[in-house]
C-alpha cells in the first residue's frame, strides 16, 4: 500500500502541474483571441470613422460650394439692382435739369409779362382817370356823389330782394314747421282723453233747513266766530235758501271748514267745544285725503319714486282751481302730454313727464313763500332730490329762466296745451274784454295803423294800415314787429295770428 502511494503521488503532482500548464496555455490562447477580436473590431470602427469623416468633409465642401454659389448669385442680383437704381437716378437728374431749365425760361417769360402788365395797368389807370374826368365834366357829379347814388340804388334793390327772399323763406319754413307741429300736437292730444272742466271754486254747504243757520251763528255769533277763527275762512250766511257759503284764498282751509261744518250739521250739536273737536278731526281727514290724492296722482301720471313732502304738496292742488281747471288734474294731464310729445320728438320722456307733473308744484305753497310759483316749485324739487334737468324744466316753464333743453320747451308746450284746449278753462267776461282791449292797444301803438280788430276770441288780430304810409314790404315788417311786441308784453295761451291788410283803392268819376 505504501509503494502504491509512492507512485500515485508523483503522478498526481505531474498531472496537477500539467493541468495547470494546460489551463494557463488555454487561458493565454483565449486572451490572445480576444485581443485579436478587439483589435479587428477597433480597426473596423476606425475604418468606419474615417469613412464617415470623409463623407462629412465631402458634404461640408458641397454645402460650402452651394452657399458660395448662392452668395455670388445674391451679390450679382444686388449689383444689378444697384446699377439699375443708378441708371434711374441719373435719368431723374437729367429730367430735373431739363425741368429746371424750363422753369427758368418760364420765370423769365413771366417776368417779362409782369413788366408788360405793369405798363398796361399804368395805361389803364391813366385812361380811367381821363374817362372819370370826362364823365364828371359831362354829368356835373363828383366820383363820391356818383358812388353814393349808385350805392343807394343798389342798397334799395338788395333790401327789397332780401325782404322778398326772407319772406319767402319764412313762409316756407312756417308752413313746414306748422305742419310738423300740427302733426305732433294732434298725435299727442288724440292720445289724451280729458273731461271738460266745470268745477266751481266756491264751497257751498247745503243745510237741511234755514233754522240751521241760526244754530251755526250761535248765541251772539259765538259759533260762527269760533269756526272762522279755527279754520281761517269766511262763513257767509245770506238769503240763499238752505245753504252756507265758505270763502277763503286757501283752498285747503276751505275744504277743512267744509268737512267740519258738514260733520257739525250731521251731528246736530253745535257749540264752541264741539266745533273745535270737529275741526281737528276734519284737519286729520283732509291731510289723509291730500296724501292719498298725491299718491294716486303719482300713479296716474306714471311718475314713481317721489318724495313724501312733494306728494303732500301735490295733494294740496286737489283743492286749487285756475279758471275752473283743477290744478292736480292739470298736472296729471300735462305729464301725459309732455311724455307723449317727448316720445314724438325723441327727447327724454321720463324727464319731460316728471317736469310736466311737477311744473306747478310751487302753487301748493306760494301763499306761504314769497316768489313766483315756478321758482318756488323748482327750489322745493331741488331740495327733495329731483334731478337738475327736471328742476330746470320747472323753473323755466313760464320762461322766467331761459329754457336750455328740449324737455324744458316740451314742458312749456304741454302746459299751454293743457290750459288752452277746448273746455279746459273758463274765463271771466271782464278779463276776456281786458285781454282783447290790450291786444288792440298793442297794434294801435305802431305808426301807419288805421284800424285794428281782435277776432276769433283773441286768437287773431287784423290790422288795416294806411296804404300811403306803409308799402308791401313795410307791411310784412309791421306784422313781424307787432307779433314780437305781443310776445314781449302780453300773456296768453296758445298763439295769436297777426294779419296786416294793405288796400289801395283808386276812385274816379265819369262826368
Amino acid at each position: 500500500m505504501p509503494e502504491a502511494l509512492v507512485f500515485i503521488i508523483p503522478i498526481g503532482l505531474i498531472a496537477l502541474v500539467g493541468g495547470a500548464v494546460g489551463g494557463a496555455w488555454i487561458q493565454q490562447r483565449i486572451e490572445y483571441r480576444r485581443a485579436a477580436g478587439a483589435e479587428m473590431k477597433a480597426s473596423r470602427i476606425l475604418g468606419e470613422a474615417e469613412r464617415r469623416q470623409k463623407e462629412l468633409l465631402l458634404e461640408a465642401k458641397e454645402e460650402a460650394i452651394r452657399l458660395r454659389s448662392q452668395a455670388e448669385g445674391d451679390l450679382r442680383d444686388r449689383r444689378n439692382e444697384v446699377q439699375r437704381l443708378e441708371r434711374r437716378l441719373i435719368h431723374k437728374e437729367e429730367n430735373l435739369d431739363r425741368k429746371l431749365e424750363s422753369l427758368e425760361r418760364r420765370e423769365r417769360s413771366l417776368t417779362n409779362k409782369e413788366k408788360n402788365l405793369d405798363n398796361v395797368r399804368t395805361q389803364l389807370t391813366n385812361l380811367e382817370q381821363q374817362r372819370r374826368q370826362e364823365i364828371e365834366h359831362l354829368a356835373n357829379l363828383t366820383t363820391q356823389e356818383a358812388r353814393e347814388i349808385l350805392l343807394a340804388e343798389i342798397e334799395h334793390e338788395v333790401r327789397d330782394e332780401a325782404s322778398r327772399r326772407v319772406r319767402e323763406l319764412e313762409i316756407e319754413l312756417k308752413e313746414e314747421a306748422d305742419q310738423r307741429a300740427r302733426d305732433i300736437l294732434a298725435t299727442a292730444i288724440q292720445r289724451l282723453s280729458s273731461d271738460v272742466i266745470s268745477e266751481a271754486t266756491v264751497s257751498v254747504v247745503p243745510l237741511p233747513s234755514d233754522d240751521m243757520k241760526g244754530r251755526i251763528i250761535g248765541r251772539e255769533g259765538r259759533n260762527i266766530r269760533t269756526l272762522e277763527h279755527l279754520t281761517g275762512v269766511d262763513v257767509i250766511i245770506d238769503d240763499t235758501p238752505d245753504a252756507v257759503t265758505l270763502s277763503t284764498f286757501d283752498p285747503v282751509r276751505r275744504e277743512i271748514a267744509r268737512v267740519a261744518l258738514t260733520k257739525l250739521i250731521t251731528d246736530g250739536r253745535i257749540h264752541p267745544a264741539r266745533i273745535e273737536d270737529m275741526v281737528e278731526k276734519a284737519q286729520k281727514e283732509v291731510e289723509v285725503t291730500i296724501r292719498e290724492a298725491g299718491e294716486q296722482a303719482m300713479v296716474e301720471a306714471g311718475v314713481p319714486g317721489l318724495h313724501s313732502e312733494i306728494l303732500k304738496a301735490l295733494g294740496r292742488l286737489k283743492y286749487r282751481y285756475s279758471y275752473g281747471q283743477n290744478q292736480l288734474k292739470h298736472a296729471i294731464e300735462t305729464a301725459h302730454i309732455a311724455g307723449m310729445l317727448a316720445d314724438e320728438l325723441g327727447a327724454d320722456a321720463n324727464i319731460a313727464r316728471r317736469a310736466g307733473f311737477l311744473h306747478d308744484l310751487g302753487k301748493a305753497i306760494d301763499q306761504e313763500v314769497e316768489g313766483t310759483h315756478a321758482l318756488i316749485g323748482a327750489e322745493m324739487a331741488r331740495r327733495h332730490g329731483m334731478s337738475p334737468a327736471v328742476v330746470h324744466c320747472i323753473e323755466a316753464h313760464h320762461e322766467e329762466t331761459e329754457p336750455a333743453t328740449i324737455e324744458a320747451v316740451i314742458t312749456i308746450i304741454a302746459d299751454a296745451i293743457s290750459g288752452s284746449r277746448p273746455g279746459a278753462r273758463r274765463e271771466s267776461l271782464e278779463h276776456y274784454i281786458k285781454r282783447l282791449r290790450a291786444l288792440e292797444e298793442v297794434a294801435n301803438g305802431f305808426q301807419g295803423v288805421d284800424k285794428c280788430y281782435a277776432i276769433q276770441a283773441g286768437r287773431e288780430i287784423r290790422i288795416i294800415v294806411k296804404p300811403e304810409d306803409i308799402d308791401d314790404l313795410e307791411a310784412m315788417r309791421l306784422a313781424k314787429d307787432i307779433s314780437k311786441k305781443i310776445e314781449d308784453t302780453l300773456e296768453y295761451p296758445g298763439q295769436i295770428k297777426v294779419t296786416v291788410i294793405r288796400e289801395k283803392r283808386a276812385v274816379e268819376y265819369a262826368k
